[in-house]
């Protein structure tokens, strides 16, 4: 039994490392609402714009999807369902092979079905506003989150490009270093926008919130349901613990 037990907590050590990124990079907040059918709508329409090409959602349908969010089959066909190939019914695939996918990027794109549970919201969130330039990369980019990442950065039409100022300060910050001429702190790894995209920082911000929000609907889609059943399942319970007790005072009124 105790060799079992050390082979989980072994086996559980990599995927830890594995959520974390390997950047230890400052992560900001997210925070997922799964009732805000807007976002999780334009969520949807983002993913299938700029991250389908390479990653797919094997898990989850299109017609899943559309049911959840309130959205049209005929709107869902005409603007989200871009290959011939798919259909309403349809798993969300991606039309890259994985051979090519290997061959590209050095590895396969994963699927995202599960991204936001294994990595978290705060890390996808993070990831997605952290890209830069970085002229050394095959990709022409980088990733405080995620060094040396593969992946280009498929929303630089809309956030822009990004690139990395250094600024000085009379205190110690984050990782700055400490310049023995001037006896400031310098840090670099400040990221601004360089380059404006399609979208303004604030508006390019709410667009990646509703991208994360919606991989977090689609790591447990039931979670809706579950929310929306849950008051009903304790008022059930409420009146049937009232029912049980009434009904045990009277079989036992005679005994007493």
């Amino acid at each position: 039994m105790k060799k079992q037990l050390f082979a989980l907590l072994f086996a559980l050590v990599p995927m830890a490392g594995f959520a974390a990124g390997g950047g230890g990079a400052h992560l900001q907040e997210m925070n997922p609402d799964l009732h805000d059918k807007a976002s999780l709508q334009n969520g949807m329409k983002l993913f299938v714009n700029y991250c389908m090409g390479c990653h797919s959602l094997e898990h989850q349908r299109f017609a899943r999807a559309a049911e959840d969010l309130d959205m049209p089959q005929d709107l869902v066909e005409d603007n989200l369902i871009f290959a011939s190939e798919l259909g309403f019914n349809d798993q969300m695939h991606n039309a890259m092979a994985s051979d090519d996918g290997e061959n590209w990027f050095g590895a396969a794109p994963p699927d995202l079905t599960l991204e936001a549970r294994l990595r978290g919201t705060d890390w996808i969130y993070s990831y997605l506003l952290s890209f830069y330039k970085d002229p050394t990369r095959p990709t022409g980019v980088n990733n405080k989150v995620f060094p040396l990442v593969a992946m280009p950065n498929v929303l630089e039409p809309l956030q822009g490009l990004q690139e990395k100022v250094c600024a000085a300060s009379d205190h110690p910050i984050e990782g700055a270093e400490l310049d023995p001429l001037t006896g400031k702190y310098q840090s670099c790894e400040t990221l601004q926008v360089t380059q404006p995209g399609e979208m303004e920082p604030e508006e390019f911000e709410e667009a990646v919130y509703d991208l994360t929000n919606f991989l977090a609907y689609v790591g447990e889609p039931s979670k809706l349901h579950a929310q929306a059943l849950g008051p009903k399942v304790l008022i059930f319970i409420f009146i049937f613990g009232v029912i049980a007790y009434l009904l045990k005072r009277e079989y036992w009124r005679d005994i007493h």
